[in-house]
């Protein structure tokens, strides 16, 4: 947070509570552009000073300081911003070094804002629901933007855990659902499902195959034949229109998912119960949307075609890149981060993909070794792993978390350290050995209070050799060659998410 007000010479900062208030106070000192705090409402400033050089105010008088104010003056601010003036930075999550500020325009906004409404269908009788924190480019277009845009109504989740009532309760027309999201109502209607059987099993069967095959058709922009039609009505008056809204998603009319990868088999599992969810792809970086599976333009397992009015090709190394009104105007006061990333006007997404004959993008790797979680996290692995070498036991240490619901790691082990804690050499599968198993989780542990909670390595495994450049796991240079990792080691990590 001080990296942030700092490097933006934030002047104003709002703050929710008195816990975010000591964070700014605590960092004050460090903040030369700061001159004013403002307590968001009903929280009173009391006793709280802001300190020398520091104006602590309540909302109420931050409010009032407008009242002078002229009606004029309004204006002439409002006629001197231009389109291609920046309207926010997106802080970059800081996973490979210090966050960047990533600069958009009003144009970039309002731009991706209307083709959203526009490609959505988004109207003001629509709602929306919004769970994801604001700082994300995302739910900023969802919740802020795109509405603003369409005069639509947004409803806020009380909390991350409060999500399933609330969907229930607001039941939206619009709903942006990270993987991990998905992935939880997959797992609970699957549960349910297995409980059925005789009549009820066989006449929810027939239905789901039913929808699968309306959406099927749907997706390649067709309609339906008219006796699968009349099944679908069925099916859904005998199941959908009880089991959709009892998941909050009774009256949605347009599902996405974004932010992460997810697997064709969890959307080919929803167009089943009727509910077709198109997948997004992009970055910060151009707003948000890269590509898009639309309405009637629909392929699981791609993440859709480029943007009206955008351009995206493949570099000779494969990576994606990105042309278009959508794309940011670079990261302030960083030139060469931004020269790096913007050539020629064409975005360097950093991540590797391939464009199939009908323009369908599918993303085949990162070029950059991040790894994003299945609720939407960005982890740098390299920093975990790092930490995780300096523990006695461990040689080398490979973070997993990619696609998954949680952090886990692979650990190789110092057989002299080995021998130290046991007061003999290692005779068996190291996961079998209580004791050492037991020294390594008090390690990882201690690692874990070094990161954030979503970057915690929550379980792990110690095979019972190193990596070696010979078995081609290493480089030359001793770097660690990820994907064959993951290749060789598939089995052991997936018993890690069993």
């Amino acid at each position: 947070m001080g990296w942030i007000l700092r490097h933006a010479g934030a002047q104003t900062a709002f703050v929710e509570n008195y816990a975010q208030l000591a964070k700014v106070l605590a960092q004050a000192s460090t903040l030369p552009d700061l001159k004013r705090v403002v307590l968001f409402p009903d929280t009173p400033v009391g006793e709280h000073s802001g300190g020398p050089g520091l104006r602590l105010m309540s909302w109420d008088e931050f409010m009032a300081s407008a009242l002078d104010t002229t009606e004029s003056v309004l204006q002439d601010r409002l006629s001197a911003v231009t389109d291609d003036q920046p309207a926010t930075f997106i802080y970059t999550s800081g996973t490979t070094g210090p966050p960047k500020a990533v600069m958009l325009s009003h144009r970039n906004l309002a731009w991706t804002a209307a083709l959203a409404c526009e490609m959505g269908g988004l109207m003001a009788t629509d709602s929306t629901l919004s769970y994801l924190p604001l700082c994300h480019i995302a739910e900023q277009i969802f919740s802020i933007h795109a509405p603003i845009t369409a005069s639509s109504q947004v409803f806020f989740a009380r909390d991350s855990d409060s999500l399933p009532d609330d969907l229930k309760s607001v039941q939206p027309t619009v709903f942006l659902g990270v993987p991990r999201v998905w992935e939880r109502f997959h797992a609970a209607v699957s549960a349910k499902l297995l409980q059925a059987s005789g009549t009820k099993r066989t006449l929810v069967d027939w239905a789901m195959n039913v929808a699968r095959r309306v959406h099927t058709v749907r997706n390649r922009g067709q309609r339906p034949g008219p006796w699968l039609r009349a099944q679908h009505r069925l099916a859904c008056r005998l199941v959908f229109n009880k089991l959709k809204p009892a998941l909050g998603l009774g009256r949605a009319r347009f599902c996405v998912t974004g932010a992460a990868p997810i697997s064709p088999d969890v959307l080919t599992f929803f167009a089943g119960l009727d509910i077709t969810i198109h997948e997004v792809y992009g970055q910060s970086e151009d707003t948000g949307p890269t590509t898009f599976n639309l309405p009637g333009n629909t392929r699981f397992g791609t993440v859709g075609t480029a943007l009206p009015g955008t351009e995206v090709r493949i570099a000779d190394d494969g990576e994606i890149l990105v042309s278009g009104p959508h794309v940011f105007l670079g990261y302030f006061n960083d030139p060469v981060a931004t020269a790096a990333t913007l050539v020629d006007g064409w975005l360097q997404s950093g991540d590797l993909g391939s464009l199939d004959p009908d323009g369908f993008l599918h993303i085949t790797g990162r070029k950059k070794e991040i790894i994003i979680t299945a609720g939407g996290k960005n982890i740098a692995p390299v920093n975990i792993e790092s930490a995780l070498r300096d523990l006695e036991l461990v040689s080398q240490a490979v973070v997993i978390g990619d696609r998954r619901k949680y952090v886990s790691a692979l650990l190789t082990l110092d057989p002299d350290a080995v021998e130290r804690l046991l007061g003999r050499a290692l005779d068996g599968p190291p996961m079998s050995n209580t004791a050492l198993v037991a020294a390594l989780q008090d390690g990882v542990d201690s690692v874990n209070t070094r990161f954030a909670r979503v970057e915690h390595i929550r379980r792990f495994t110690a095979l019972d050799h190193d990596f070696t450049v010979e078995d081609g796991q290493l480089t030359p240079t001793l770097k660690l060659k990820r994907r064959v990792v993951d290749q060789r080691y598939a089995a052991e990590i997936d018993a890690m998410y069993a």
